[in-house]
């Protein structure tokens, strides 16, 4: 038994990011036939092409005829969900549209995965992640990475890994609500919104700053890595990520490594790390990278495995990373048998579910062999007839608990309060501790959007009562507590179980549960260097081979902390949504309840799946030059006249647009670029003509020129994200910054919900404070204002909010 046994999909989507999303749905039960032009998508030619078509069937249809339209829709008929990456546009002028197919079958559930969004002038742009990483100011996060001016490359694709994961929430959330309507819906989602994620503070920093007068956008952070999280060279030239944020944990890694006594001796290292003065700091850090030169790097985790509170990972490549013992150990690394390219050792499940596991699918069709049509049964639309029509959001009626802190979990219970959750945060009496990490809880906003707050302690009889309250009501818990710590507070699986059988636990863990570092802290930057995406991150130039002096072991630690940006939490984020709602859908069909499992590695390795894949013959995964511009003359950064733009033409059709709309019809008649292998075999003197010409005109006037057309160029440092999302008409266009009303912060635009079903909310909740809603939750559990009282004097409940 699997969440989405029964479920029929179309796939009439193009590349990975589809296929990513379609390919989670066919994992947990979901017969999938993906509908194909004639050739096949030509997406195919990407090296992990055999993971996202796994588990599916083939049908071509050339949507552009009357035959291949009729075809489309015939499929759309008998499917519960239909997934497409085309323009709303183009899809209406394919027959593809949802209002087109939703007349024909209304309990349909339509999901369109696009570049932009479906209105606002960049709407027809090309939606290649890289277009939108730049023209949404995430580059210019990565500006001072390499010591020259203008923006830095993104490589990793995460607005493609939460694009993906944002369709499997959205489609899953509108089918747990045909459950009971019996209607399908409308889900859309876009890398523009997807890319929003990432943003963690700025959108808000801009708006505050400009309320204290300054129009300065937040200043990119350049300078050396904190001494909790540092990349440290060893004996025999590896790099280690170290990742101690709590103050306990970077205790423990000094003692792991021979410090702790050296420094506590001094007077100068008396009191919290954070207070140092910032010459005692800068002697820390020296004495940190000379010891850690001491010994080879499998010798310092030996180490820091046994003493089981040390938060570091050894820097690797997605390749590598497939070997991770504690990704085997999890079952997130499987391997399966292609007819042409033999054994392939893949990404497993996203997520544990143990009561309705996944199973990765071992079959990777060819274009057109597979059954043109689902089994026989009655259509999606007779099933569910009878059934109430819908009335608000898709997951109006569910509870979750949310236990988890810092950023991973917080922003997942998030995601799903933008769905129509109810989500109530329970914290410790102080609050989450990443409520008081930045200034005035700007941190914090974000991760607790939509919410509502008490603060208690757990570890009295009188709190764990009131929490046992809460989670009766509930339909799902959330923490990411280290195994045994739920037990202690009373939260434990088997404990709640027995108060609600059919209850969703979710563990959201730095490992796993099966993992031999099960037990170990993990934070982002541990994830970023032990999946790959660190160094992809880093580009060609590091790390150095070799570093003859403690500055050359500095500035080698700065660039990589640099590149180790905080993407590992919210690429983590998604996945936890994604398993608790595939949970969520089978407790609805089924009435299961099941404890869940998540981990950072496997989700972190999600977002690393364009290489996270083996095979005979695999092409390596292409690195960033050493000038972190991109991946070759036709997807990069190049500085125009005035600004920067990040051109993406690396197909034969938008090389060809490229050049027609630009006037640069003689590089197509020149024989070094005349043919892609030409242009691959001649791309460093490419790289050259094109920058050359680029810098005869500004970059705005460069994206004003092409991109309307449906070339991909646009400027690459306009703006942050932060002034992007606050400011940019397409953003407005679309709602994806909408306004709401902070306790503390007042009127602000807030981060946009990842995915939108049926229009989205009317109305999107602020971050809330600590504790902010302790009255009414105690009153709603039966509490009267004179228990109420005694439970704040007696240190029960918090006193006031944080």
């Amino acid at each position: 038994m699997r969440p989405l046994d029964g479920i029929c999909v179309v796939d009439a989507s193009c590349g990975p990011v589809g296929g990513m999303a379609t390919m989670v749905l066919a994992d947990f039960g979901a017969d999938v036939l993906k509908l194909e032009p004639p050739g096949g998508d030509p997406l195919r030619r990407l090296a992990a092409a055999p993971l996202w078509l796994r588990g599916k069937r083939s049908v071509v249809a050339d949507l552009a005829t009357a035959e291949g339209s009729a075809e489309a829709l015939r499929l759309a008929l008998q499917a519960d969900v239909f997934v497409t990456s085309h323009t709303p546009e183009r899809a209406r002028g394919l027959g593809i549209d949802c209002a087109s197919l939703r007349a024909e079958n209304p309990a349909l559930v339509h999901c369109t995965i696009s570049g932009w969004g479906p209105h606002g002038p960049y709407a027809h742009y090309p939606g290649w992640d890289g277009l939108v990483a730049a023209k949404s100011g995430r580059m210019t996060s990565f500006e001072g990475q390499h010591p020259r001016p203008g923006p830095g490359f993104a490589a990793l694709p995460v607005a493609s890994h939460a694009a993906a994961q944002g369709a499997v929430h959205g489609i899953c959330a509108a089918l747990f609500a045909r459950e009971a309507s019996g209607q399908g819906a409308r889900v859309e989602t876009s890398l523009l919104q997807a890319v929003g994620l990432y943003d963690l503070f700025q959108l808000l920093t801009v708006q505050l700053q400009r309320r204290g007068g300054s129009r300065e956008p937040p200043v990119p952070v350049g300078g050396m890595p904190t001494l909790n999280y540092h990349p440290v060279r060893t004996r025999d030239g590896r790099w280690i990520q170290l990742g101690n944020l709590l103050e306990h944990l970077f205790y423990a890694f000094l003692d792991t490594a021979d410090l702790l006594g050296e420094l506590v001796a001094l007077e100068r290292f008396q009191g919290s790390p954070a207070a140092w003065t910032a010459a005692a700091t800068e002697e820390a850090r020296d004495r940190i990278l000379t010891r850690m030169q001491e010994r080879d790097a499998d010798e310092w985790m030996e180490r820091f495995r046994t003493n089981g509170n040390v938060a570091a990972e050894p820097f690797c490549t997605a390749q590598q990373a497939l070997d991770h013992p504690d990704l085997v150990a999890n079952g997130d690394v499987v391997e399966t048998e292609h007819p042409k390219l033999g054994a392939i050792r893949q990404l497993g499940p996203i997520a544990q579910l143990t009561v309705t596991p996944g199973r990765a699918g071992a079959n990777v069709p060819e274009p057109g062999t597979g059954e043109a049509s689902f089994p026989a049964r009655d259509a999606p639309s007779q099933r569910t007839a009878h059934r109430a029509a819908p009335e608000g959001a898709p997951l109006d009626g569910v509870t979750i608990v949310d236990f988890s802190s810092i950023i991973a979990g917080p922003l997942a219970s998030s995601i799903l309060a933008d769905l129509g959750a109810r989500v109530v945060k329970v914290e410790p009496l102080g609050g989450d501790p990443y409520r008081h990490l930045g200034q005035h809880g700007v941190l914090a906003a974000k991760t607790n959007a939509g919410k509502e707050s008490l603060c208690v302690d757990l570890k009295s009889a009188r709190g764990r009562a009131l929490v046992e309250k809460l989670c009766v009501r509930a339909n799902a818990v959330l923490h990411n507590f280290r195994p045994d710590v739920p037990e202690r507070l009373g939260i434990g699986y088997a404990q709640l179980r027995a108060l609600r059988e059919d209850l969703v636990w979710v563990a959201a863990s730095g490992y796993g549960p099966d993992a031999p570092s099960a037990r170990r802290p993990a934070t982002h930057p541990v994830s970023g260097a032990a999946m790959g995406g660190a160094l992809l991150q880093a580009g060609a130039a590091m790390p150095p081979a070799t570093c003859s002096e403690l500055a050359d072991v500095r500035e080698a630690a700065r660039q990589l902390m640099r590149a180790n940006e905080p993407n590992p939490d919210p690429n983590t984020s998604v996945a936890i949504a994604s398993a608790m709602l595939l949970a969520l859908l089978a407790q609805r069909r089924y009435g299961v309840g099941q404890a869940v499992y998540v981990n950072m590695l496997a989700a972190n390795a999600y977002a690393n799946a364009d290489d996270f894949l083996h095979y005979a013959g695999k092409p390596e995964r292409p690195a960033v030059d050493e000038g972190l511009h991109g991946y070759g003359a036709l997807y990069r950064l190049y500085p125009a006249r005035s600004g920067w733009v990040f051109l993406a033409a690396p197909d034969e059709r938008a090389w060809q647009a490229l050049c027609r709309h630009a006037g640069w019809e003689a590089l197509t008649a020149d024989p070094r670029f005349a043919e892609p292998a030409s242009r691959r075999a001649n791309d460093a003197e490419l790289s050259d003509a094109l920058g050359q010409r680029l810098r005869a005109r500004s970059a705005e006037d460069w994206e004003a020129m092409l991109a309307p057309r449906g070339v991909g160029c646009v400027c690459a440092d306009a703006a942050t994200p932060g002034a992007f999302f606050a400011d940019d008409p397409h953003v407005a266009a679309n709602g994806f910054a909408p306004k709401t009303e902070h306790a503390r912060f007042g009127r602000m635009q807030r981060w946009g919900p990842l995915v939108r079903v049926d229009g989205g909310l009317t109305g999107y909740g602020a971050g809330s404070l600590a504790g902010q809603h302790t009255d009414a939750l105690l009153s709603e559990l039966g509490e009267s204002p004179e228990s109420i009282q005694r439970l704040r004097e007696d240190g029960v409940v918090a006193s006031e909010p944080v």
